[in-house]
C-alpha cells in the first residue's frame, strides 16, 4: 500500500510535533551549558528535517546523539570537542555507510535484538518523560527548577510540572485517536499557551526580529587534542548505541510501518545520511545529530504518516532562527518541561510496544534481558550483548 508522499493536515502537525521532547532538552542544555550556537544548532536542525524528508518521502526523525549530549551536559565540555565529535563521527558513520558494513551488521542482527533495543529504548524514553513530568531531570537539576521557565512553581503543596504532565497525560489518552483534535496538536498547543499565561517571558525583552543567518564555523576549528579526546570519550561509546537504534532498529521500524514506501530507508542510507547532516552541523555550530526509532514512533503515534510532517517542522524550526536569531530560545522556553515529558511517555510506550509481535521464550528472554542490561548500563552494552546471547541461544543445548 503505497501513501501520498507529502500531505499537510492537522495529522501531520501533529505528527511532526512527537518528538520534541527528546529534541529540545538536549538542544537547550548544550546551548545553555556547552555554549553551542542557538542559530546553528536549530538551523542544522531544521534543514536536516526538510532535506530528509524531501528525499526519503516518509516521517524522518532527527534526534540529539544522546550518549554524546549527555555526557557533554553533565561534565561541561567545551564546544570544540562537541563539534570535534560531530566531525568524527560523520567519518565513522560513512565509512560504515559506503563500505555497506551496516548492511552486514543489520542481515546478521536477530530479530530479538533489535526489538530488544525498541524496548529499551521505549523504556528510556518512558523514564525520561515521567522524570521531566516529576521535575528530576538532569536538564531540571542544572537549572535548579522543576520548570524553570514558569513563573508558577506550585498549585498548593503540589508541584506545578506534576500538575500540568498528569492533565496532559489524561488529555492525551482521551485524543490519542481522535483525528479532528490531534492529541499531540492539542496538547503543545495547550501547554505554549501556559507558557504565555504564567511564563516567566525569559529573553522576550531582547527579541529582534530580522533576517539571521548561520555562520561557518562561528568558533574556531576543534584542535588535535579536542579530535582524539572527542574520539576516547564521545565518538566510541556513541557508535554501538547509533547502530543499534539509529540504524537498525530504525531502518526495520520504518519498514514496519511505512512499508514499500520506505523503501529508500535502508541501513546504508541512514548512515550516510547521518554522515552528512553531522558534517553541515558540524560547520554551523550545532551539535550531533541522529535519526531514531524512538523519535519515528514518536512522529507517528501523534499522527504522522508522510514526509509532509518533517517539511512542517523543519519549516518551523528554519523560520524561528530565520526570524529571532540566538534568540529562539524565548520562544521554545514557553513550552512546559513536564508537556514534553508527556510526549516522551507516548512515543515511548509506542516503541516498547513493538515486542509485541514475539512469540517464543528465547526472543522474549533476549529482549528483556537486554532491557535490564540497558537499565544497569546503558543501551550500547545491551546491544552487543544482545548479539552474543541471541546467537548463544541458537544452541539446542541451551533453553530459558
Amino acid at each position: 500500500m503505497t501513501r501520498q508522499r507529502f500531505t499537510f493536515n492537522r495529522l501531520e502537525l501533529a505528527g511532526s510535533l512527537g518528538d520534541l521532547g527528546t529534541l529540545l532538552p538536549l538542544a537547550i542544555g548544550m546551548i545553555l551549558i556547552n555554549g553551542l550556537n542557538p542559530v546553528g544548532v536549530f538551523f542544522a536542525v531544521g534543514l536536516y528535517y526538510v532535506i530528509a524528508g524531501i528525499y526519503f518521502g516518509v516521517p524522518i526523525p532527527v534526534q540529539p546523539m544522546k550518549v554524546i549530549g549527555a555526557y557533554a551536559i553533565a561534565t561541561g565540555l567545551p564546544s570544540s570537542q562537541i563539534i570535534a565529535s560531530g566531525f568524527t563521527i560523520a567519518v565513522v558513520l560513512l565509512v560504515i555507510g559506503a563500505t555497506r558494513a551496516a548492511d552486514l551488521l543489520g542481515k546478521y542482527t536477530p530479530h530479538s535484538v533489535v526489538r530488544g533495543v525498541q524496548l529499551s529504548t521505549g523504556a528510556l524514553l518512558m523514564a525520561q518523560g515521567i522524570k521531566l513530568i516529576i521535575g528530576t531531570s538532569r536538564f531540571q537539576a542544572l537549572q535548579q527548577a522543576a520548570e524553570p521557565y514558569l513563573s508558577v512553581q506550585h498549585i498548593g503543596p503540589v508541584p506545578i510540572g506534576i500538575v500540568i504532565g498528569c492533565l496532559g497525560l489524561l488529555l492525551t489518552l482521551l485524543l490519542l485517536e481522535n483525528k479532528k483534535l490531534p492529541a499531540g496538536l492539542v496538547v503543545v498547543l495547550s501547554g505554549i499557551a501556559l507558557g504565555v499565561v504564567i511564563g516567566t517571558h525569559r529573553g522576550f525583552d531582547r527579541l529582534e526580529f530580522g533576517l539571521h543567518l548561520p555562520r561557518l564555523l562561528p568558533f574556531a576549528f576543534p584542535s588535535a587534542q579536542d579530535f582524539s579526546l572527542a574520539l576516547l570519550i564521545l565518538v566510541l561509546p556513541q557508535v554501538p548505541m547509533t547502530l543499534g537504534n539509529a540504524v537498525i532498529a530504525y531502518a526495520d521500524l520504518s519498514r514496519e510501518y511505512f512499508g514499500e514506501n520506505s523503501r529508500l530507508v535502508t541501513y546504508r542510507s541512514a548512515c550516510i545520511s547521518m554522515a552528512l547532516a553531522n558534517v553541515i552541523s558540524s560547520l554551523l555550530g550545532g551539535m550531533p545529530l541522529c535519526h531514531g526509532a524512538g523519535g519515528l514512533a514518536a512522529h507517528y503515534r501523534f499522527g504522522a504518516r508522510g514526509a509532509g510532517s518533517n517539511l512542517i517542522i523543519g519549516a518551523v524550526f528554519l523560520l524561528l532562527v530565520l526570524l529571532l536569531g540566538e534568540q529562539i530560545l524565548a520562544a521554545l522556553y514557553l513550552m512546559p518541561l513536564s508537556i514534553l515529558g508527556v510526549l516522551l511517555v507516548f512515543a515511548g510506550a509506542q516503541l516498547a510496544m513493538t515486542i509485541l509481535d514475539m512469540m517464543s521464550r528465547r526472543e522474549l528472554f533476549v529482549a528483556l534481558l537486554m532491557l535490564g542490561i540497558t537499565l544497569g548500563s546503558n543501551l550500547a552494552v545491551s546491544f552487543i550483548a544482545g548479539l552474543i546471547i541471541a546467537n548463544l541461544l541458537r544452541s539446542k543445548k541451551l533453553s530459558v
